[in-house]
């Protein structure tokens, strides 16, 4: 049987670690070894802004160990992410340089959407009872070293998902020297943590009642290790968590590392973890929380396998890019009308064109919700909504989404209305963003948006194909169209300039 070698590496803010896969010729995959290093580069970069010289020599070391273990397991494909260590770090480049001269190593630093999406993607496939336990409202909740993401379930859909900046790191180092002084650091950190996790169920949760939550994160694997000594396993209900709280506050880390066999700088991390879980299950009203023995690195096969469509899983992962923005629309009031008939409209003017001008996936997913979120700056002033829309998306996190992949959705929908200038014009405001997706993606909704200007979803269906140079948008209605075709000139003279071709619209009369 086919199979091939590969490796996960992961570049965390409290360890670096690689997983061995076996990837089968049946599409499937298989852990086959793990090595890891406790480096608290998150530290280095929270308390300095910056990874020191030593830091960097650490990694660069450790990555040269791990490439030796590449070789005696003939690894023929790897992935390799940093994190918020690295991302956060005012000398990201320097870093990634000499890791590429020290190691030649690639070395990808995620976005914290990003790199939650990829911890989803191991959740999703590797722990068997997910789908079960999403079923009825649940909040996954990622603890970080600088920030934790909470994403909600319900009914397996993705319903919300929202960063607090309250990571395992920052709470420990930024309140050790306050609770060193009091002699009560759980109760600081209770507080300090509390407020957050308050404010986030008053905004996303209103009247819902969580029912569980699952607890994902470098620390939530040593915290395991503590379970099988109360008799527990992944599941663990609110009662027994609270005594796996009174045991934690109740030793020092160095008894913890000592009795449990936990490396000491994981065990400084412990508490600000359970205290965090915690306040979820008791702000929450959770009844259980659910420890998989899942970590970042099935993540980031599972994201492997799923790029190149190697296997396909059950769950569908676009549908919770989705829903984040749906869930975006929603907080902004956004007609769901209009955006689903403009999003339709700009889906289907982008399949009947995708192929001859080289657009994918990835592409595809911009333009939908650019579609469902190109209204969201009315919420804030009518007045130059675009610009407001702009502003909205360019702060609000998209789940799976790359900064650079966001603020190309943000500029689609700015130039939506907004005359776009030559690329030499506007190539510093774009912030290293593509210029021609920009540029194509936004015709596309410029063309969709218009066809439904007077938000009464007049058209009742709409056909798209390329003749003669020509893109033929047949209308389906019975309707007065002469605003719709009106407008619809003035925007087809941008999408010929952009694709080449002139839409031309037609209208079949129906009954």
């Amino acid at each position: 049987m086919a199979y091939k070698m590969f490796a996960a590496i992961y570049v965390g803010s409290n360890e670096i670690a690689m997983r061995i896969y076996e990837i089968n010729g049946r599409k499937s995959f298989k852990g086959i070894d793990r090595v890891s290093r406790i480096i608290e580069l998150g530290k280095d970069t929270y308390s300095n802004g910056f990874l020191s010289t030593d830091s960097i020599n650490q990694i660069c070391d450790v990555l040269n160990q791990f490439k030796k273990k590449m070789k005696e397991y003939q690894v023929t494909e790897y992935r390799a992410f940093a994190t918020s260590a690295v991302r956060e770090a005012d000398n990201t480049e320097i870093v990634l340089d000499a890791i590429k001269r020290n190691t030649n190593l690639e070395v990808k630093v995620l976005s914290n959407s990003e790199q939650r999406y990829i911890n989803l993607k191991g959740m999703v496939v590797k722990y068997e009872d997910f789908h079960q336990v999403v079923s009825k409202n649940t909040a996954f909740v990622d603890v970080g070293a600088g920030s934790v993401q909470v994403s909600l379930f319900d009914k397996n859909n993705l319903i919300v998902t929202e960063n607090i900046p309250i990571g395992a790191v920052r709470v420990r180092d930024y309140l050790s020297i306050l609770g060193s002084k009091s002699g009560r650091l759980d109760k600081i950190m209770s507080e300090y943590v509390e407020n957050d996790i308050v404010t986030f169920r008053n905004i996303y949760l209103n009247d819902k009642e969580i029912k569980n939550v699952i607890a994902v994160g470098e620390v939530a694997a040593s915290i395991k290790k503590l379970l099988p000594n109360m008799g527990q396993g992944d599941k663990v209900s609110k009662e027994q968590f609270d005594e796996l709280y009174k045991l934690i506050i109740s030793h020092h880390p160095q008894e913890i590392s000592e009795k449990y066999g936990i490396p000491y700088e994981r065990a400084t991390l412990m508490l600000p973890n359970i205290i965090i879980y915690q306040s979820f299950l008791n702000n929450c009203k959770a009844e259980e929380i659910y420890i998989p023995n899942v970590d970042f690195n099935d993540g980031i096969v599972a994201s492997y396998m799923d790029e190149g469509s190697r296997v396909v899983f059950d769950h569908n992962f676009e549908e919770d890019i989705l829903a984040s923005a749906y869930n975006i629309a929603k907080r902004y009031r956004c007609n769901r009308e209009h955006i689903d008939r403009i999003s339709d409209y700009a889906l289907k003017i982008f399949d009947s064109i995708k192929k001859p001008f080289g657009l994918g996936k990835i592409e595809r997913l911009q333009l939908h919700i650019s579609a469902l979120l190109h209204d969201c700056g009315n919420f804030i002033n009518l007045n130059d909504a675009a610009k407001n829309s702009y502003f909205i998306i360019a702060n609000t996190e998209i789940i799976g989404f790359s900064h650079k992949e966001r603020m190309e959705v943000a500029n689609i929908v700015k130039y939506n209305t907004h005359y776009l200038p030559g690329k030499n014009k506007v190539s510093a405001e774009l912030d290293g963003c593509d210029y021609m997706n920009i540029a194509k993606l936004t015709a596309i909704l410029r063309i969709a948006n218009v066809l439904d200007k007077s938000h009464t979803q007049k058209i009742e269906d709409l056909a798209v194909s390329i003749k003669n140079d020509q893109l033929i948008i047949t209308a389906s209605t019975y309707e007065d169209i002469a605003l719709e075709a009106g407008l619809f000139e003035t925007r087809a003279d941008f999408f010929e300039k952009i694709y080449g071709i002139r839409p031309i619209l037609k209208q079949r009369r129906t009954v």
